[in-house]
């Protein structure tokens, strides 16, 4: 449901696909789907309406034993506005609207030039987003008409320091709209954008962005595109310097005793307590909540590291566990968190201080508060 969606709406479709429902042919998916439909109405039922960023409801059979009913629901509401309204009745839930938002929101300029056209552009996500294209009147360099050398080389110069700093102009007020801007990168076939880079033709708080400058070959569309191919060093040494100075306060704060939490059932305790500011996550956190049981029919749910699984035994009669179904960990917590307003961040495994973070469990946050 899109935030501002009416919730009496939604409650009159979901009753009218029960009566789709109950034409399906096979008793074991209308009675499923049956129920789940009424398992979303009941809970639809507790809201007075649509919460302000829109509401995500899944419900199914979850049982891991076919043909035995256990049907689960699942509701949130996202932390941010979801536009999307999705009913959907399949083997799987959709996820792609809610993937959409957890999408990487971080913007960087892209800025190619030479004397005779710009392309201004940024870059969200892996998508290239074209902002302006602009073209100069700067004459060429072959002198033409009888004028001197010295004085067309100065009309040149000054046709040139024009285009840029039209080029800065522009670029500054288009950049500087741009919400979460982490960097600007620069590109081109000659020496115009590095005097445009180094010169103070872009706004200074843009010019303390800039990560780098790049030689490319051409400066139109695809030009945008080659700069992109040839920056990801620039882009990932960004990403590695965040993240590095994400974890150097993780680690400060926790040498220091101040508000912070690490490893699973510490995470966990902060998250239950609203606790948390900012959870962090390492792309090798690996932990599982396993649904296991035994030969003689026990059955037993645990949180563990995935290598731990295929080792556990039954605590009442000490025959060895099968697994029945898994979930991921990380997508558990994760979800907590966002439904509580945290900020969530993936930590990498590729620095020092990442595979630090892994080895004291791979998973931890940033808190409001301390813990007691």
């Amino acid at each position: 449901m899109p935030a501002g969606g009416n919730l009496a709406d939604t409650l009159n479709q979901l009753k009218n696909e029960q009566g789709t429902a109950s034409n399906i042919k096979s008793k074991a998916t209308r009675k499923n789907v049956l129920s789940a439909l009424d398992k979303i109405i009941q809970h639809l039922r507790l809201f007075r309406g649509t919460p302000k960023n829109g509401l995500v409801v899944f419900s199914g059979n979850a049982s891991p034993v076919e043909g035995r009913e256990d049907i689960k629901l699942w509701s949130f509401e996202p932390a941010e506005k979801l536009e999307t309204k999705v009913y959907w009745c399949d083997q799987v839930f959709v996820l792609e609207p809610l993937e959409d938002l957890i999408k990487e929101k971080e913007v960087y300029g892209l800025i190619v030039l030479d004397a005779k056209e710009a392309n201004i552009a940024i870059l969200k996500g892996k998508r290239i987003v074209p902002l302006k294209h602009l073209e100069s009147t700067v004459p060429s360099k072959t002198v033409k008409g009888g004028m001197s050398q010295g004085r067309y080389d100065r009309l040149r110069e000054d046709a040139i320091h024009g285009f840029l700093t039209k080029i800065g102009d522009i670029a500054s007020q288009l950049l500087l709209e741009q919400e979460n801007l982490k960097g600007i990168i620069i590109g081109g076939p000659g020496p115009v954008k590095d005097r445009f880079a180094e010169k103070d033709y872009l706004n200074y708080q843009l010019k303390n962005k800039l990560l780098g400058v790049k030689d490319i070959g051409y400066t139109d569309e695809y030009g945008l595109e080659e700069l992109l191919k040839r920056s990801e060093d620039l882009l990932q040494k960004a990403a590695i310097m965040k993240e590095s100075e994400l974890l150097q306060k993780f680690f400060l704060a926790l040498q220091k005793g101040g508000n912070v939490a690490y490893g699973y059932t510490e995470t966990m305790k902060a998250l239950e307590l609203n606790a948390v500011d900012t959870l962090l996550i390492s792309e090798a956190f690996d932990w599982l909540k396993a649904n296991l049981r035994c030969p003689n029919g026990h059955y037993v749910e645990k949180e563990l590291p995935k290598n731990a699984i295929e080792n556990q035994a039954c605590d009442t009669c000490d025959k060895k566990l099968e697994v029945q179904s898994t979930e991921e960990l990380g997508d558990v917590v994760a979800e907590k968190a966002a439904n509580l307003g945290a900020k969530i961040e993936y930590i990498s495994v590729d620095t020092a201080e990442g595979k630090q973070f892994k080895e004291i469990g791979g998973i931890g946050a940033l808190l409001r508060f301390k813990l007691d």
